[in-house]
């Protein structure tokens, strides 16, 4: 044959030796022809024909091709993330690089309140009387719907956004599926924010220095409850937690009945507050800090400075991130440490921020957009 004269030259024989040095620790049809010494050099010969070994070569030929398999063990067990600052519930979108990737999506006048629904982004424009829908995976704009005058929180029951209109005094209940108005309630005077217990919307009335509970089927109040100067509001599974700016403190009322558990100090102009799972945080707007608190107690755990004036807070499972209103940045906290992991630029006079499950959206009030991290 020809072609099988061309290939039998020196360049060929040494490119056959390096491939099977190549080749030797990881392709088991290689071990079993290199101990063939008669056997022509070939890659059907590879495949189709074998040659008879003793034990002891075939012991031997083993050994060599599970101490490779070990090899490629160990070396992939080094090739992936070691080490990571990122959360380790946000698995399905891998491992983020180390860099800012804020986009902005445009929305209504002077965005302040997002809420996210399990799909999309909910932005309450206060500027324009309305609420914008956008898509979270790509920040497609999905409607904008009308709501009382100047909203402010938001509030998602599983079905519905829930909106406090402040200069109406009033909250809006729209359908998410498609922003249809279901009803708009009575609340107290300049009602902010709002919060979901699993079954009932509560909102607070910073005028009133009250609390309304409103059943989230059909709207009807079920109680409204003392808390002076009431603005933030959270719902840590069993109690409705509600900031004091005037007074620096939080109320812990307990859900059932809104009987008040406690009073606790915490930062100066305490005006939003979350819970991680196990604590409660503040954003000290003019104290420029936060502080943590045990959700069981109301133990102070302590206050940690962040940047100017912090006006909202989100968990996103592992971590408190808060927007800086007077420095136009959002700061990320590890919540079980309070260590500071970074600090994010986003828009003018950022306000509201929410978690999608995997990016962190903050309203950017002189801006009119929103920004995705």
């Amino acid at each position: 044959m020809a072609d099988a004269n061309k290939l039998a030259t020196p360049q060929f024989e040494q490119l056959k030796r390096a491939r099977e040095r190549r080749l030797f620790f990881c392709d088991p049809r290689i071990l079993l022809t290199s101990v063939c010494a008669d056997e022509e050099y070939s890659s059907s010969n590879l495949l189709a024909r074998g040659c008879v070994m003793s034990k002891s070569i075939r012991l031997a030929v083993l050994i060599v091709f599970a101490q490779s398999l070990l090899c490629v063990a160990q070396v992939s067990s080094n090739v992936g993330v070691v080490n990571s600052t990122e959360n380790p519930l946000q698995v399905a979108i891998l491992h983020w690089y180390k860099a800012n990737r804020s986009t902005q999506f445009p929305v209504g006048s002077e965005p302040f309140g997002v809420a996210f629904d399990g799909a999309n982004i909910w932005v309450a424009n206060e500027g324009g009387n309305s609420v914008t829908k956008l898509r979270a995976n790509d920040g497609t704009n999905l409607g904008t719907f009308a709501v009382g005058t100047e909203p402010f929180g938001l509030a998602f029951d599983g079905a519905n956004i829930w909106v406090a209109n402040g200069i109406s005094n009033t909250v809006t209940k729209l359908r998410a599926s498609d922003g249809a108005t279901l009803g708009t309630f009575g609340v107290g005077i300049l009602p902010l924010g709002v919060a979901f217990d699993g079954a009932n919307i509560w909102v607070t009335n910073a005028q009133s220095n009250t609390v309304t509970k409103l059943r989230a089927s059909n709207g009807a109040t079920l109680g409204t409850f003392a808390a002076e100067g009431a603005y933030g509001v959270a719902f840590d599974g069993a109690n409705i937690w509600v900031t004091n700016p005037g007074n620096n403190t939080v109320t812990k009322l307990r859900a059932s009945d809104g009987k008040t558990l406690g009073i606790f100090a915490v930062g100066i102009t305490p005006v939003a507050v979350a819970f991680d799972g196990e604590n409660i945080w503040t954003a000290n707007q003019n104290g420029n800090s936060v502080t943590k608190l045990r959700a069981s107690d109301g133990a102070a755990l302590g206050t940690f400075h962040v940047g100017i004036e912090p006006f909202s807070l989100a968990f996103d499972g592992a971590n408190i991130w808060v927007t800086n209103g007077g420095s136009n940045t959002v700061t990320k906290l590890r919540a079980s440490s309070v260590t500071i992991l970074g600090t994010f630029t986003v828009g003018n006079l950022p306000a509201g921020v929410a978690f999608d499950g995997a990016n962190i959206w903050v309203a950017n009030q002189f801006s009119n957009t929103v920004s995705k991290l």
